[in-house]
């Protein structure tokens, strides 16, 4: 499935709101446009609706993604972001490897300094490569669907008593 086909993203994103869809959207052309030899992979978890960007069809390959939690803002993310440089410290995260940056607005996205993460974290990740690893050029894949989700504007039924 190409760039171009967007047709199960949608539908995954539909309980978002339209402004957290098209940010989610315009920073999946973000990557796209610098990385089209890359590999989209899609999640859709219980709770997030996740798409990374990988050299492979693997996620332990994926060296950005976008995570779509809820209403209020969208995750971009760096997989192995404990692993590139910070220097004006604005990923946030503390674990042993994932480094992410909220946004709730286009205007958020500090693109120049973005843009050299994710140049860093590509390289990181090619770098990372197993010598048997398949290579695939432009792909869509969706991962994974889960049957239960957590997602805006459905309640979750209550115990009862």
């Amino acid at each position: 499935m190409p760039k171009s086909q967007t047709s199960e993203l949608l539908t995954f994103l539909l309980p978002f709101d339209n402004h957290i869809v098209e940010l989610a959207l315009w920073l999946r052309e973000f990557v796209w446009d610098r990385y089209p030899h890359c590999n989209e992979l899609i999640y859709d978890n219980y709770n997030a609706v996740a798409v990374g960007w990988s050299p492979t069809e693997k996620m332990g390959d994926t060296f950005c993604s976008i995570g779509v939690y809820g209403n209020k803002d969208v995750h971009f993310g760096f997989y192995w972001g404990s692993k590139i440089a910070d220097p004006e410290k604005m990923l946030l995260g503390n674990g042993n490897q994932y480094r992410y940056i909220k946004l709730n607005t286009q205007a958020d996205f500090p693109q120049a300094y973005i843009e050299k993460r994710v140049a860093d974290a590509y390289a990181y990740s090619v770098s990372q490569l197993k010598p048997k690893s398949v290579i695939l050029n432009g792909q869509t894949i969706v991962k994974s669907i889960s049957a239960k989700k957590k997602r805006p504007g459905i309640v979750a039924p209550t115990k009862k008593k």
